[in-house]
């Protein structure tokens, strides 16, 4: 077996479904992946709807598993752990995949022998609409990732999107997986973080990382819940992330990311007025909050 989904889920029932049919109805057919579904507590009727879709869509490898630790790092863990591909890919429960996804991964592989890993494209498919107050860079916070129109290696520290993102699984093993401590979710709390730091340890081997734009999802965003609430538990989650990822590196790495972050908060206070100036007030006040609400993260509030 080449390639191995992991999808893990967490209350998504409503949606989850139409993850599964895009990868059931793939070109590439369903001979050439297997798909490892690992249910995170959901509490709404996700096995339900698993079992339903399962018992009419007979054909291909689709796996249920469960783990009761909580947060995505656990489960990603798990599923790799039962993976029979010798290629890990990583897709949202609320993710759809183009028909060509799993043609597009293969094709990637085959034509980059010595890639490890490597991402692609997510767009958000905002229900019903794009809200207005949406920027380019905001739209980060909701999984929009579009590097480059072509395909390349990533530079400058960039690295894929956990919600599509592909590891060779030797790879995985050698740097221990995902760090728990970076769990992603738990409750109300975010410590995100955790795919920065896997591609960092594989780019801390020596490696390359590699984008590829063909290989695309589109993510569902429900308009309706991007409360501040949510914001705010989405960008502080990434300054607590890079608090304990720091911190484990040194104090001195932390208090540089402070100083990181204080200087972005400085750059989208310009853009916030940038946005003022050319007529479109709406987008200026959410960029600057993503950058308090990640500063209060790092410094732990």
């Amino acid at each position: 077996m080449k390639l191995s989904i992991i999808i893990c889920s967490y209350n998504r029932a409503s949606y989850i479904e139409a993850a599964f049919d895009s990868l059931y109805n793939q070109s590439s057919g369903l001979d050439s992946f297997e798909t490892i579904i690992v249910d995170n507590n959901s509490t709404d009727n996700t096995a339900d709807v698993f079992k339903q879709w399962r018992a009419s869509h007979a054909n291909g490898s689709f796996t249920y598993l469960t783990e009761s630790k909580q947060g995505a790092s656990f489960a990603r863990n798990t599923g790799a752990a039962n993976a029979k591909g010798q290629w890990l890919c990583f897709m949202d429960d609320d993710a759809i995949a183009n028909i060509n996804y799993v043609e597009n991964i293969l094709v990637h592989i085959e034509t980059k022998p010595n890639t490890v890993g490597f991402g692609g494209r997510i767009i958000p498919k905002y229900i019903p609409a794009e809200p207005k107050w949406m920027s380019y860079y905001v739209s980060s916070l909701v999984g929009n990732f579009d590097y480059a129109p072509t395909s390349c290696a990533f530079e400058d520290g960039k690295y894929p999107l956990e919600s599509n993102m592909i590891v060779r699984k030797d790879v995985y093993d050698v740097i221990g997986g995902f760090n728990t401590e970076l769990p992603g979710v738990v409750g109300t709390l975010r410590i995100g973080g955790e795919g920065k730091e896997l591609f960092y340890k594989i780019l801390a081997l020596g490696h390359t990382i590699y984008y590829d734009p063909s290989i695309c999802v589109h993510h569902v965003v429900e308009v309706k819940k991007l409360t501040s609430e949510y914001m705010y538990r989405v960008a502080s989650g990434i300054g607590r992330g890079e608090k304990t990822r720091t911190l484990t590196i040194s104090k001195g790495a932390y208090i540089k990311k402070i100083i990181e972050y204080i200087f972005k908060l400085g750059a989208a206070v310009i853009l916030g007025i940038k946005y003022i100036l050319q007529a479109t007030p709406a987008k200026s006040w959410p960029v600057i909050q993503f950058r308090i609400d990640a500063l209060k993260g790092l410094i732990g509030k």
